[in-house]
């Protein structure tokens, strides 16, 4: 081989060396540089952090107890109507609400019937139970004294005319026993209201006595009778008026 043509071949040779080293510099750069865009790292803990936010915007609202201890979405129907009721009771000096109800026997009973006498009306909650049993046996004891002050007297309660009939027999009651199944004479005279027995609140008849005069007005209002004595006071009232 001519020396020009080795010289040749020495600078080819070493110009494929350069090629190559440049090649595998470039391709160590490129095997280096960052990827575009955040690491697996940062795109974890940047869905975690959406998750938790996510959830936090999402998760819904406890509904907050009532002082009873229910939630407060049940409409409480029951406290609705008492309140209601309780706005509209009868007050003394008013006219006394006509009615028109069965009264044991078989008979009808109006307000009407006693136009120009006085007229005592006792509501009690059920028959032939101790309190309304003493109550109706009290006015039965003065019903005499009760008549000669011109005054007449009436019981009434919910109860069905044949309760009201097996109470007038079994104790001996001489005085009318007025049944109102449908709660209209109790409502209009303020004796049906809200209730309580150990803790349950309820709906139900309120011991209450009107007096109402011969002028046909409301004289006196007795609410949450007490029994004991109850009739003695109605008839010294009644006298007086």
């Amino acid at each position: 081989m001519s020396k020009k043509s080795r010289k040749k071949s020495s600078k080819s040779a070493s110009s494929g060396m350069m090629r190559a080293k440049t090649a595998a510099k470039a391709g160590t750069e490129k095997r280096d540089a960052p990827k575009s865009g955040p690491g697996k790292s940062a795109r974890k803990a940047s869905s975690g952090s959406s998750h938790k936010a996510a959830s936090k915007t999402l998760k819904p609202a406890k509904a907050k107890p009532t002082a009873t201890g229910k939630s407060a979405t049940k409409p409480a129907a029951a406290k609705t109507e008492s309140r209601a009721a309780a706005s509209h009771l009868l007050a003394e000096g008013a006219k006394a609400p006509a009615f028109r109800l069965p009264r044991d026997g078989g008979e009808v009973v109006s307000l009407s019937d006693f136009a120009g006498k006085k007229l005592v009306l006792f509501f009690y909650p059920r028959a032939n139970t101790p309190g309304c049993t003493k109550e109706a046996i009290d006015f039965t004891r003065l019903s005499g004294a009760f008549a000669e002050s011109g005054t007449a007297v009436l019981g009434i309660s919910a109860d069905s005319l044949k309760a009201q009939e097996s109470f007038r027999d079994k104790h001996k009651l001489d005085v009318p026993l007025i049944s109102d199944e449908k709660h209209e004479m109790l409502e209009a005279y303020g004796a049906w209201g809200e209730k309580s027995l150990y803790g349950r609140t309820f709906l139900g008849i309120i011991r209450t006595t009107v007096l109402i005069g011969a002028d046909g007005l409301v004289k006196r209002i007795w609410r949450h009778v007490k029994v004991d004595g109850h009739a003695e006071s109605v008839l010294q009232a009644a006298r007086l008026i």
